[in-house]
Parts: structure tokens; sequence; C-alpha cells
């Protein structure tokens, strides 16, 4: 099979290596190396043992650019490879796959060099104490880098020379790592003040908030959808105030200057990995589910706050993406789509976005329609190009493009509003959007006959879960019943292929396998699966009010505090224990591309017991605040979600009680004012009477409640007391915005 590695063409004559036998894309990219490569396991681990050398462990992903130029430079080269083979143990993991091995090598590649990425390069002495580690390196040396024979040569000879000292050193390394990893409070510490964590939050990010293009950073630049949540929950929280009303200004023009940028592709739908520029304009083009899923419910609370359609066709956007490309028939959701790709069917070299990029001729050819009607003689494509910022030389600055690979092509972007675009060729607001659309059209069935970039097919039960929030959400807020229901197949998916009712655990990932079957690992899932799933269960209740999500949610609660809860320093781990391959049980404690787990936990906690009364798991939430009060104290911009959360636990989170049927029309008002009002910290409940389902069988209280006047009423409880009943959708707008 080919490599997936750009510019590579496997060698059908080439041996095997033994991660043919592998499931992850990733792996079986690597599988045709001339490197002896080994999975992360004790076959591997004995060899270093027995033959007294050293590891070399290489983590990625199967849609990482830098790891296809990694592999086809050093992993392809044959005398790279003998140097591997004579030497060392070369092991190969996959990251999205075992996040548990990845964090803790990466810890250490972050605490010894500059920086950390993928692929990462890790050598381990055979009991895998790492002591020398980085990133990327060329095949040769260079004028800023040392090449990676040089590395590996150098490696070795100290190993002969100095192996006791190496040993000494690598074992002072890991002590290190230990006390900085250590995350936990120290006794019974009350949680930090919500207010002054959301406080310094908000300021921090005010401070490294971009006010022209948006986003925090200068570049390169990441959607951070928890920046967005956080400013989001701080306007709520402060509606009349002036930093209210920048907190939403903040996360409103960000998430536009993103739809209107080249990180979001206007041809094929969907949001790239993050910007290589300041403005948004030239991606990384690979594609992930976890962006997707929570860009999607970004966009859909912005819709619910302002009104504004425009956020709700990003959505639409987003979620045809989803739903066409990445949607595995068995109801899954696939990992990624690569950046590389081949340009033409002939050629044999990948290259950087060639599935996505244009040159202008390109356009000109696909949209020669001329357009009727206006002063000057006019084609579809002099429109097209004027509002997308094309360019006959290419609109990509080569500073941005170090291969040359983008060179003469243009990345779209919106460089002008539709009102500018129409008044510059003279045609009405609604002629120009519907040009626009066949544009995109013609171009988008001509990007089709192009060479596909690989398809990443691992189902990651952590991704599904945050791609089933974003349909979820996105259902309920903006009324589309099939989101929803797409939701609701992935959930029965995950249930199906991914949970384990003998030991109620679940699984971490399963792969697409042979006529399209479903092929399940025997990799056991992380704290990250269980809380992404527990948080989608609940999102998927509140659309689609089927309890039996909330029961499945509840269960997985309470397996994730039997195998990952910490009783001495509180929060959870990232991992069971009793691997002993791992040197570090690690809290993660950075809310980055995906949420800390922890950071979610909180929420999931406070709702578990919003929906049960066990009012032990509001006590385990202000314990893991307390674990982190000090990062959430000095920086709490590395942890926005759980500032977020932090505002949740003091407030307690509102019990929202619709007493009605829901297949009644003021019931249904009801609901289209709970879903279509923005206020966080609250969950939905709907009683509808069956005294024998869960949620009666958990709150007594609800027992009580009844119809007013018989007609659908709503009560809005806190601590499990109730306000008085209101049953028009102005009068529980009035409760939920006090």
């Amino acid at each position: 099979m080919a490599t997936g590695g750009k510019g590579s063409q496997s060698s059908t004559a080439r041996p095997t290596n033994r991660l043919i036998y592998e499931k992850s894309p990733y792996l079986l990219q690597h599988a045709h190396n001339p490197v002896d490569w080994y999975p992360w396991g004790q076959e591997a681990f004995d060899k270093a043992k027995r033959e007294d050398k050293l590891i070399f462990l290489s983590v990625g992903y199967s849609t990482c650019h830098w790891c296809h130029v990694m592999e086809q430079e050093s992993f392809q080269n044959e005398e790279i490879g003998q140097i591997l083979n004579d030497n060392f143990v070369c092991i190969k993991v996959d990251r999205e796959e075992r996040p548990d091995v990845d964090k803790v090598y990466m810890a250490f590649v972050q605490a010894t060099s500059s920086g950390g990425g993928w692929p990462m390069s890790v050598w381990l002495t055979p009991d895998l104490k790492p002591f020398v580690g980085g990133t990327y390196f060329p095949p040769e040396d260079g004028i800023y880098q040392v090449g990676f024979r040089t590395v590996l040569l150098r490696i070795l000879e100290q190993w002969k020379r100095n192996k006791t000292s190496l040993m000494e050193n690598s074992q002072k390394i890991l002590s290190a790592l230990l006390a900085r990893t250590d995350v936990g409070a120290r006794g019974e510490e009350a949680p930090p003040s919500s207010k002054e964590v959301m406080s310094r939050c908000f300021q921090q990010l005010s401070e490294s908030y971009d006010e022209e293009y948006g986003g925090f950073s200068e570049s390169p630049k990441f959607p951070t959808p928890v920046n967005l949540n956080f400013l989001f929950s701080y306007w709520a929280l402060h509606r009349s105030t002036t930093e209210g009303a920048r907190a939403l200004q903040m996360a409103l023009h960000t998430l536009k200057m993103m739809a209107y940028g080249g990180v979001h592709d206007h041809i094929a739908q969907g949001f790239h990995r993050y910007s290589t520029d300041q403005r948004w304009h030239v991606p990384h083009f690979e594609k992930m589910l976890y962006d997707q899923g929570q860009l999607a419910a970004a966009y859909a609370k912005a819709f619910q706050i302002s009104g504004d359609e425009f956020f709700a066709d990003i959505v639409g956007d987003i979620l045809l993406y989803v739903s066409r490309d990445l949607s595995d028939g068995s109801g899954g959701f696939y990992s990624a789509e690569d950046a590389d790709s081949y340009p033409t069917v002939q050629s044999t070299e990948k290259q950087e976005g060639a599935f996505c990029v244009w040159t202008a001729e390109e356009i000109r050819w696909n949209l020669p329609d001329p357009i009727e009607g206006i002063p000057e003689e006019k084609t579809m494509a002099d429109v097209f190009m004027h509002h997308y910022g094309v360019k006959e030389d290419g609109n990509v600055n080569p500073m941005k493009d170090p291969h040359n690979e983008l060179k003469g092509k243009n990345v779209l972007i919106v460089q002008y509003s539709l009102e500018l675009t129409a008044a510059r060729f003279g045609l009405q607001l609604e002629q120009l959007k519907t040009l626009l659309a066949k544009g995109k059209e013609m171009l988008s069935k001509a990007r089709g006959l192009r060479p596909r970039p690989h398809l990443d097919t691992k189902m990651l039960a952590s991704w599904n879960g945050l791609m089933i929030s974003g349909f979820a959400q996105s259902g309920a807020i903006l009324g589309k019943q099939e989101y929803t229901d797409r939701a609701v197949r992935a959930a029965s998916f995950l249930r199906h292929h991914m949970f384990s009712t003998v030991s109620g655990k679940l699984l971490r990932s399963c792969y697409r396998g042979q006529g399209n079957a479903v092929e399940k690992s025997s990799i056991h899932g992380f704290l990250e699966d269980y809380v992404f799933i527990i948080q989608a269960l609940f999102d998927l209740y509140e659309a689609s009010l089927n309890p039996s999500w909330l029961e499945w949610a509840v269960q997985l609660q309470h397996k994730q505090d039997e195998l990952f809860w910490d009783p001495k320093g509180f929060a959870y781990f990232s991992t069971e224990a009793g691997d002993p391959s791992l040197l570090l049980r690690m809290k993660d404690d950075q809310d980055g591309a995906e949420p800390c787990p922890n950071s979610i936990a909180v929420t999931n906690l406070l709702r578990a017991a919003s929906y049960t009364g066990h009012k032990e798991w509001v006590k385990k939430a202000g314990q893991i605040l307390a674990a982190f009060s000090e990062r959430l104290l000095k920086i709490p911009v590395v942890l926005p979600e759980m500032a977020r959360s932090a505002a949740a636990f003091h407030q307690t989170l509102k019990q929202v009680v619709i007493c009605g049927d829901p297949a009644g029309e003021d019931t249904r008002e009801l609901l289209h004012c709970y879903y279509s009002t923005y206020t966080p910290n609250r969950v939905l409940i709907l009683a509808d009477g069956d005294t024998k389902g869960f949620l009666y069988r958990h709150l007594g209280f609800l027992s009580s409640l009844e119809k007013k006047d018989g007609k659908a009423t709503a009560y809005l409880c806190e601590n499990f007391a109730c306000s008085l009943p209101v049953t028009s959708s102005q009068e529980l707008r009035r409760l939920l915005l006090p």
C-alpha cells in the first residue's frame, strides 16, 4: 500500500515490518519503510533489554504534514534505515491511538527543548526512560539544524562511552518531570473564587486579542473554541457592562474573520487546522474532526446570541462537510483529512494544499459564463475572483510557502463584503449571492476530479463525543431535527461498537475494515474519551429528550470515577492505573485544541448531580477546581474552559424543568424558548409524568411539579427548590435572563 508520505511511493518489493499487522492508518503508512518498526508493546521492550539497545521512539499521526516529510527524507532512506536497525529498537506510535504514551514523552520534550510537536522523536533507555528528544529532524546537517543521521551517530557514541552517566541523567530528568507534572490539592483546599478567576482570564485574553483580525495570537493562529466559549459565558454573566460587551465582540469578530479567511474551506466546507499567518489566510490544510465538532457548537451559540443568520449558515457548512466526508456508514465519524495530496492524477509527488488551491487560469476555465445586464462584459470568474481575492500570480505570501508548493496559487479568502462586490459590478445583492453559490458549486465539481487527500478512517471515542455535541447543540439551537438525528446515530454507534456492557468500559478507537465492517481495537478508553462522551450524552439528552442517554452518561460517570479519580491529590488522571510501560500518570493542565478533560469533567459532574441529586459529584467538581487553583489564579488563560466551569460551580447549575408532552405545541414553545436563549450554567429537564422513568426515580421533587391550568409549565429550580410556575415563553425568557 502507498505510504501516504509526501512525495512517496512504496516499493512493492520491499519487505514489510511488524506495522503491517496494525490497524492504525498512521502505523500502516510506515509498514513498508526499510526501518524495522515495532508497535508500542512488550516485544519491543524485551528486545531492547535483551540486546541492551536504546529505543528510538517516533510519534505522529496519519495526517501530519511534517511526519510525511520526515518519513520521505529519513525513514525511507535505506542508509538511515540500516543505522536505525543495527543500533536501535525502533517503535512507532500513533499519538491519536495512544495519547497516554504521547503525553508522557511530549512533556519530556517540552521540558528539555524549545518546544514540542509532531513528528516527535525521543530516545529512551531500555527501561523506557527518555534522555534526548526533539521533533522533526532533516536527514542531513544544515545551517541551522543538525541532521537526523548525525543525531543518531552522536547518540550511539554517547551510549557506548557514557552509558552509566546517561542512565543517571535520565533518572534525574524523570524525577524532575514527575515533580513538574504533579497537579493536585493539599488537604481540603477550597476552590478558587470564580469572580477572580473569570476576571483575570478575561483580562489575559483581552491583552492577547488581535483587534483587526480576531483571534489571540499573531501567527500561527488556531481556532481555540475554548476561548470563544469562555467569552460567551463571560458576556452572559456581565451583560450590562463594558467588559461584557467587549467579550461578546471579541468572540463574534473572531468567528466572522475565521469564516471569511482561507482557514475556512469556501468550496468544500469545513475548517482547516490553523492559519500560518495573522489574517487567517494561508492555512495548514489538514482538517480535524475535533475542530469541526467544537466550531459547529461555537457558531451555533453565536447564532443563538446574535440572531445573525451568517453564523447559522456556517454551522450548516461545517455539518455538511462532516456528514459528507468524515462519516462512516455505521454512524461513526472519521478522524481527519490530510493536508497533502497529488496535484494531478499523473503526479508522483504530493504537495500541501494541492487539493484546495487554485490558479487564476483554473477559475477562468471553470467559470466562463458571461453575466448579462451589467455595464461591462464580465464573466462569473471576474466577480468570483474579485470577491475571493484571487490574483493572476497567486495570493500566497512566499514567506508562508517554504517549499514553493503554493507559488502562483490562490487560497480563497473573502476580500470584500457582499455589498461592496455587488456595488463594484452593478449587481443586486441576491443576484450576487446566487452567482457566488453557483460558482462554488462549479468549482466543487472541478475539485472533485482532483486526487483526494488521505482520509484517516480511524474513529476515536473522544473526538466522536465532541462531534456528537456539535450536532446535538446545533440541532437544538437551529431547530434542525436532522442534526439531532445524526447525533443519535453516532451515539448509538459508540454504544454498539466502543462500549463493553460486560466491563462498563469504553474503547479508545475502532477502524473501517474490510467491506466497510467496523474493526475494534484492544485499547481501553482514556479520561478524555469518558468526559467528551459524557458531555455529548448530556447535550444529546437536551436535544432529543430521550432519558436513556442520561442513564448511559451517569453509568459512564461512575466508571470514570472508578478508573481515573485521584483520591489523594484530587482531580482525574488521564490514564488508568496498572500499565507498567507508562512512566507517569499525568493530569493534563491546559485547554488547547481540545479542552483539558478535567475542565469538562467539572461541568459534567455538576450536570450529573443536577440530574441525579448525587451531591458527592458536586464535591468532586470543587476538588478538581482546588487541585488546579494555583494555575487558575495565576494564568487562567491556559484553562479558559475550567475558568468557565468555576463560575458554574460557584453559581450552581439552574434546573429548567418543563412539565408537558414534548409533542404538544405548548411544550414545544417553551422548549424553543430554552433552546433559543443563551444562558450558561443550566440544565434542561423534561418532566413528562413518567414516574417510573430515570428522572423521576432520581429527582423526587419532580413529582410535586405540575402543569398550571392544564398548560405546559416551566419552573426554574436551584438546589432542588423551584420558582413559581410560568406558562409562556416570554415569562420563561424573563426567568432565564434575570
